[in-house]
């Protein structure tokens, strides 16, 4: 349904630290008008959780699949779900973490 939004939860694994992964994904969703965050894992991965049009994930699910140029993607898993609506508003990179939100 048209103006529906939904959530995404993607983990990232491979060359995905110190490529500039977090921040290409930040620029990726604010053009694409989503709101969320993305940040690094102490375990190596990178964590990215987005509220928006279903379309406009699937792209940014998408670019993750490859990341800036300088990433090597060797796993990507993801989860779909209801928007909750306590996301906040914009998309921010936020504090690196030991533990993901859920293990995907």
């Amino acid at each position: 349904m048209p103006g529906e939004r939904s959530r995404i939860h993607i983990i990232v694994s491979g060359r995905v630290q110190g490529v500039f992964f977090r921040y290409t994904t930040q620029s990726r969703g604010e053009e694409l008008g989503l709101d969320g965050w993305v940040r690094n894992l102490y375990d190596g991965r990178v964590e990215v959780v987005a509220e928006g049009a279903k379309d406009k994930l699937e792209k940014l699910l998408r670019f993750t699949e490859h990341g800036p140029k300088s990433a090597r993607v060797e796993d990507l898993r993801f989860e779909w779900d209801d928007a909750s609506g306590k996301i906040g508003k914009g998309f921010k990179v936020v504090a690196t973490s030991s533990k993901p939100l859920k293990e995907l």
